[in-house]
């Protein structure tokens, strides 16, 4: 059968079969069986490799799951998968950790999500806060054989992850000419301009316009195969945790306005982590200046240990967002109370309202994926996601090449 881009004369999405339904022949999807669920030993022994193997930032952190747990393992459809990361991409914190939650979640519910995102955390948090309460001054000023490592080598190693999630995904998802315009329209907006609220918007126009070019053709029935039966828990409960982030919110609020800092520092702490964390689109780049203005000028932290923490966490596996942890450490010390007090109220506080959201809103989102609006704007949706990861691709590749030493094998290697 001829691509959809071939043909000069097809301007719509849905005719005789959807991008959806290319992506599902073009990943040989029919061999997916989505009453297959992966085990406990099984979430654990993958989750706990990658956990410690994440490098490169959550563009990089999805390109691994694609190319692990999609492509080689097939846990997941490229289609589900893609249509979780997009939900991700719509709701406020880090991407990559709500995506290394929703994965356990589609395998064994509500336990199997916290074995795989916790799995995934938790070598980073337990760097950073070892960086936080000591091992920072020895690493304030790494040997050049480690700089190179680690700005020259291993960035370039998840680049190339990310480059390669592109070009797969960019493949499964752009089967028309609409959908290949979506994709590099928003990868081209990101690279110029992106601001935090960019990201949601580009989604949902993404969606709109195969919403509006479908609007006049019948969308076919969904695959049982991109059909999971798992998706934590039941709506009622997801509504009461959606509830409880509001109220957290609400909380954090009234805390950081109402209250004296030198009477509750703890509770000032987790309102500051929980109010970015609430507000924060786009993943852990976007979090640092609203930590640097949140953290610094008080005089919690100083400037130059909260560049030094920066300088750690992007070396250290795991989502960025793990430098709560050595900021509650610093913070807790500097206010001579326990470390422990300081990084679990920071980066609890950081991460909770992400984790809340997911596990709140995908048990709404598994009905509202089967209604016929949501099928007509998906392969835009798709387009969209597709295209900010092309976006960091370019990004991404020239910050590494800016500040690796050798720039030269950095491109080799990432080659």
């Amino acid at each position: 059968m001829r691509s959809r881009i071939e043909d000069p004369e097809d301007t719509t999405i849905f005719s005789q079969q959807t991008a959806t339904d290319r992506l599902l022949s073009d990943q040989n999807e029919d061999d997916f069986d989505p009453g297959h669920k992966q085990d406990y030993f099984r979430i654990f022994q993958q989750f706990s490799w990658m956990g410690w193997s994440a490098f490169g930032g959550p563009s990089a952190h999805i390109g691994l799951f694609q190319k692990v747990l999609v492509e080689n393992l097939q846990w997941l459809t490229p289609t589900l998968f893609l249509e979780l990361l997009a939900l991700c991409q719509l709701m406020p914190g880090p991407t990559s950790t709500q995506m290394s939650f929703v994965i356990g979640i589609t395998q064994q519910g509500v336990t199997g999500g916290l074995l795989s995102g916790l799995l995934f955390q938790l070598p980073g948090l337990l760097l950073a806060s070892a960086c936080g309460i000591g091992a920072a001054n020895f690493l304030k000023d790494p040997a050049p054989w480690l700089r190179c490592v680690t700005s020259g080598g291993l960035a370039a190693v998840g680049v190339a992850l990310v480059a390669s999630a592109a070009k797969s995904l960019t493949h499964s998802t752009c089967k028309n000419k609409i959908t290949l315009a979506v994709n590099a329209t928003t990868a081209t907006i990101v690279c110029y301009y992106n601001p935090t609220w960019v990201f949601p918007l580009l989604l949902i126009g993404g969606g709109l316009v195969t919403l509006l070019s479908s609007r006049d053709h019948d969308t076919p029935a969904r695959h049982s195969q991109d059909c999971t039966d798992s998706f934590g828990i039941g709506t009622g409960l997801g509504s009461a945790l959606v509830v409880m982030w509001v109220l957290l919110l609400a909380a954090s609020v009234f805390i950081l306005e109402g209250t004296q800092y030198g009477t509750y520092k703890a509770f000032h702490w987790w309102g500051t982590f929980f109010k970015i964390g609430s507000l924060i689109f786009g993943g852990g780049q976007v979090v640092l200046p609203m930590l640097d203005s949140a953290v610094v000028e008080p005089g919690w932290i100083s400037e130059s240990d909260f560049l030094t923490g920066i300088a750690l966490v992007q070396a250290m596996p795991g989502p960025l967002f793990n430098i709560a942890a050595y900021v509650g450490a610093i913070i807790a010390a500097n206010a001579n109370m326990n470390g422990l007090t300081g990084i679990m109220t920071c980066w609890v506080g950081l991460f909770a309202p992400g984790i809340l959201l997911i596990y709140g809103l995908l048990p709404w989102w598994a009905r509202f994926r089967q209604l016929d609006i949501y099928r007509r704007a998906l392969p835009g949706v798709n387009a969209a996601a597709v295209g900010l990861i092309v976006a960091a691709v370019f990004q991404l590749g020239l910050k590494v090449h800016a500040n690796s030493p050798f720039p030269t094998a950095t491109v080799s290697i990432g080659r």
